[in-house]
């Protein structure tokens, strides 16, 4: 535990160590170019917030284009002013281009600033829907309408006459007197020699 507190201290010694030298550097190039009093403050904190901007957009995933975009422009104004005051510029004698760059720096870093910030995030279609499902009531699916049965079909009455009701019952005597046990539809039917729904209507009259 206590030799990673010492490398985590060492790292943020080495990160206070580079944001001053760079801090001063941006300050030095500032002034040089006409800016003094906390105007020349002011353009460092103005170049480490966009690049913390940039950097905290590459770590959420959105817009990745646009954040290395704007990291990289800090990172160059950061950097320039690293080299140019390390004599390879002329404090003294800035050139115009310079002063130009260093005046209009602050709208770029607002413009910078203001589209890393309120950029709106890119949402998934997939989620959404998924969402959106989720936000939807349960509804319980009606029953569909089942279809009606139908009833099979029920054969018509056949007509019976009178005369043959009569004789049918003649023959239904004789086979009780004979058999000692009524005749059933079967041994009607070949008696009488009429088909089966007649046979079985002329049964259902005795």
């Amino acid at each position: 535990m206590r030799a990673r507190l010492v490398r985590v201290d060492a790292v943020l010694v080495q990160a206070l160590i580079a944001a001053a030298l760079s801090f001063a550097h941006l300050h030095d190039v500032a002034v040089a170019a006409g800016q003094d009093g906390w105007k020349a403050w002011a353009y460092p904190v103005s170049v480490d917030l966009l690049l913390v901007a940039a950097w905290r957009r590459l770590r959420s995933g959105n817009g990745k284009a646009a954040a290395w975009c704007w990291f990289v422009v800090a990172l160059v104004a950061s950097l320039g002013a690293n080299v140019a005051t390390a004599g390879l510029l002329d404090l003294g004698n800035v050139p115009a281009w310079l002063r130009i760059l260093v005046a209009g720096w602050p709208a770029i870093a607002f413009l910078g600033g203001t589209l890393l910030a309120h950029a709106s995030p890119k949402t998934d279609p997939d989620r959404e829907a998924i969402e959106d499902q989720d936000d939807e009531p349960e509804t319980t699916p009606e029953p569909s309408p089942q279809p009606a049965i139908e009833a099979p079909p029920q054969h018509s009455p056949v007509p019976v006459p009178s005369a043959l009701v009569d004789h049918a019952r003649k023959v239904a005597a004789e086979h009780r007197a004979r058999t000692g046990a009524p005749i059933d539809t079967p041994t009607l039917r070949a008696r009488l020699g009429v088909p089966a729904p007649m046979a079985e209507a002329i049964a259902a009259h005795l």
